[in-house]
Parts: structure tokens; sequence; C-alpha cells
């Protein structure tokens, strides 16, 4: 039997006997809030793969939360992508995610789960949001079309997470990061987001002489990049200090062109060619920087810096393929 949370508050350390599950274990997200909370002192940390509990299914999520009786959850399980695949496939971002959420939201009330933190995404917010992006901009103004659809379930877990606290008094919380990276990324060309994306591209065009690499869009939109162990800190800083119905944002609190984000990998790669961008291409959102002013009050900010962030993500990605740099 699990350690229960009878008697702690908010503000305190949380019992590092409580056992906590991460959903997405093996994910980008997951597995950097695995290794933060064991590294932490957490003894009981419980990950499970979807080949293992599809999450997607109610009762096999209902199933495992009851069996397993977590004191705490962290909801990191997501279908993610690229531009590219979510505007290939919004029916499956839409209904995967709406699936995840709503079943764990469901299976964790069963279970009587105290503490539970949700993690959406800084999609949720207008495409044209005033910058930088307060937490009330919410709901305020249209999505980017080219991730709607992920948007939408993003927001139906905030809103899941508030109904939750509303009409059952649950102490859970939602937060909202920027664009992540760090080792367990996807380096799919396809399916991928920017910044491995441009990681995975600039290394192939050094491995083949080439003399450019081609960049999707004007280079122009402004961008904000969290590593996820930075994440995983601010996800146990919150569940320790946070507790209120409104979602919070996750960040920096600065932001880089695309443009300059491409230098930086290429010089980070150790491409010298010339880097040329395809117009035809969607830019995407055109600024999406996050107003942090609220997790930095709680007293926490993060300690990765983007080229020392990028410089190890990229030697983990060689680590995986057994390459030299």
């Amino acid at each position: 039997m699990t350690a229960p949370l009878t008697g702690w508050e908010i503000g305190r350390p949380l019992p590092r006997d409580a056992r906590v599950f991460v959903a997405g274990s093996a994910g980008l997200v997951g597995s950097a809030v695995v290794r933060h909370l064991r590294a932490a002192g957490f003894t009981d940390v419980v990950g499970v793969r979807s080949s293992q509990v599809d999450l997607r299914d109610l009762a096999a999520t209902t199933r495992f939360l009851a069996e397993t009786r977590p004191a705490i959850v962290v909801d990191a399980a997501a279908r993610v992508g690229g531009i590219a695949a979510n505007a290939a496939e919004p029916v499956e971002f839409l209904h995967d995610n709406l699936r995840i959420q709503a079943n764990l939201l469901d299976a964790a009330h069963r279970a009587a789960v105290p503490r539970l933190l949700l993690l959406g995404s800084s999609c949720i917010y207008p495409k044209f949001a005033e910058q930088p992006i307060r937490e009330d901009s919410l709901l305020t103004g249209a999505l980017e079309p080219t991730n709607d659809a992920y948007a939408i379930a993003k927001i139906a877990g905030i809103m899941g997470v508030q109904s939750y606290r509303r009409e059952y008094g649950r102490s859970w919380i939602s937060a909202m990061p920027t664009n992540l990276y760090g080792p367990g990324d996807n380096f799919d060309l396809e399916k991928s987001h920017v910044l491995p994306a441009l990681m995975r591209k600039f290394r192939e065009a050094k491995v083949a002489g080439a003399p450019t690499v081609t960049v999707w869009g004007t280079g122009t939109p402004r961008r904000e990049f969290l590593h996820t162990d930075d994440l995983a800190a601010a996800c146990l800083h919150l569940l320790e200090h946070y507790d209120d119905p409104s979602p919070i944002n996750v960040g920096v609190g600065e932001d880089v062109p695309i443009a300059d984000l491409a230098s930086l990998v290429a010089r980070t790669v150790g491409f010298t060619g010339e880097i040329v961008y395809d117009t035809s291409r969607p830019d995407g959102t055109p600024r999406k920087l996050l107003d942090v002013s609220r997790l930095q009050a709680l007293g926490w900010k993060p300690t990765i810096g983007l080229a020392e962030g990028l410089a190890s993500t990229y030697q983990w990605f060689l680590d995986q393929q057994g390459a030299q740099p």
C-alpha cells in the first residue's frame, strides 16, 4: 500500500515514499519527470508503457490505477508531433488526447488520488495572443489552425481538472509548458517538432557533405525552448507549491527567431553550409512567448541555457545512433 498524503500541506516537501504514477513515462517529458523524481529521493515512482496499459482504454486505465493506487499522478501522456503531423492527423490528435486525459482523470478520481498534475501545451493559447502570453489569454481568440485539434484536446484537459476541483474538491492542477526539447526526443523528420527536426537535418547534411539545408517557413517566427530536465524540476515544484484551478505557464521567459535557432543548431552540429528558407511552407504562430511571472513568484526558474541544452541533446542523439560527432 502506498504512503498517503494525510497531513501533507502545500508549501512543504512531498513525502519521498509516496507512490507517484507518471503517465507517459517512456516519452520525452515523462522520462525526464521520472529521472528528476528519483534523483530528488522519491522511492516509489511507477511508469507503464502503452503496450502494457493503453490509456485510451477506460477500463484498462481504471483497473491499473485501482491496482496501483498512487498518491500522486503526473499526466505526461499524449499524442504529440510537429506541424506536419498535426496537419495530417487532426482526428487522431484530437481523439487520442481527449481519451487519454478523460480516462486518467476519471480513473484517478475513482482511485481517490489526492494530487494530480496535468501537463498541457502553450498551443492552447490564441494564435495572436498578446505577448508574452498570460494564463488569462486562454479562450480569448482563434487558435493556430495547424494544431487546433491538439490544442482543443488540451483545453478540454484543463477544463477537466477544473471540473473535478469544483465538483469533488480534488487538489489537482494543470501546467502549460512552452516548446520542449531534450534527451528522448523524436527526431523523425515528418513527425517531430522544429528543434529535433533541425538537429537531424543538419546532422544528415553534415555527414553527406551537402552544401545547403532547407528550413520550413521564413525563419522569422519566434519560439521559446525549455529543456525537459527543467520542466521536470518545475513539475515537482508545482506539486509542492501550487494549488489553484488556473493553469500555470512553464517556460524560460525568453524566445529566439527560428533563423537564430537554426544557426545555433548548425554550429552545435558542425554544419558549415548555407541555410535556405522555404517560404512556401507554413510558419505557424508568429510568436509564442509565455509570461512566467506566476511561476517565478512561486520561487522557480530554469537553470539550463539553450546552447548548453542543445549540446547535451545532440550528444544524446549521437549516442543513440552510435555515431561520432
